[in-house]
């Protein structure tokens, strides 16, 4: 059997199944494990698949968008043990941008009780009403045309306004992530701003919980190589956790301890 029948025949059982295995293909096709792994290889090159132990799978594509107050109530338990990963990464004094996400408005939460002098630069509505409080929070609510159901501002006058200014550290969200594709979200608007964010900032972490890794959503935000660390829950599993960590992407949950930003 050619190279390109063996291809389009593992494209249809993905497509089918969601994964194959190595072992099944060696029968199906009548060649060699390492054929199949060179298969499986080349096909991870080109996007298809994510190879696994024994097999590959197929990356989920999401492009299903949640409104914001929905999401408040999901993952309420996780969003808070990031918060807390979030914190240790944080100094008294320094700026910070915040996207709009139900993660990110825990760890506003969160800075506001751990810390006395911060700048907070976001384009959330419930980031910058959550920090009115702070008397010695200096917030930074961008410009731009509000998106109503994610209670934010998007667009060119929100994107340039972000562009104004330089931060030590930003917390995105993300959608997805993916060792093929990177990080993902389906938010065009928001879009837009994280990518401002991660340009304007020294230091880049993504904070999502455990549900959303081996995910590819609608549009790219970056590359996995842009950012510096991913913060999620103690709900990610080993074998996930293993598959990033030797793909060279700094990935930290709450048993490891949280380091100091200067360790990342």
């Amino acid at each position: 059997m050619l190279a390109e029948d063996r291809y389009r025949k593992i494209k249809e059982l993905l497509k089918k199944d969601g994964s194959v295995r190595v072992t099944v293909l060696t029968e199906l096709f009548g060649v060699s494990t390492e054929t199949v792994r060179r298969d499986l290889e080349y096909l991870e090159k080109e996007g298809v698949l994510r190879r696994v132990h024994g097999g590959a799978i197929q990356d989920i594509i999401d492009t299903h968008e949640f409104r914001f107050q929905d999401r408040t109530r999901l993952y309420q338990k996780n969003k808070l043990e990031i918060a807390e990963l979030a914190c240790r990464f944080v100094e008294e004094e320094s700026s910070v941008a915040l996207d709009v996400s139900t993660t990110n408005l825990e760890i506003a939460r969160l800075l506001k009780q751990r810390f006395h002098r911060l700048t907070i630069l976001t384009n959330s509505l419930d980031i910058a009403s959550e920090l009115t409080d702070a008397e010695n929070f200096t917030v930074i609510l961008t410009g731009g045309i509000l998106h109503h159901s994610e209670r934010s501002l998007v667009g060119d006058t929100c994107n340039s306004h972000i562009r104004q200014y330089h931060v030590n550290t930003c917390f995105i969200s993300a959608s997805g992530i993916s060792l093929n594709s990177g990080i993902t979200d389906v938010g065009f608007g928001e879009v837009g701003a994280k990518k401002q964010m991660i340009d304007v900032a020294q230091k880049v972490i993504v904070v999502c919980n455990h549900s959303r890794f081996d995910i590819v959503s609608l549009l790219k935000v970056c590359d996995l190589m842009r950012i510096d660390c991913i913060l999620t829950d103690s709900g990610l599993s080993r074998e996930v956790m293993e598959r990033y960590t030797e793909a060279g992407v700094n990935v930290l949950v709450p048993e490891s301890g949280g380091e100091r930003q200067e360790d990342i």
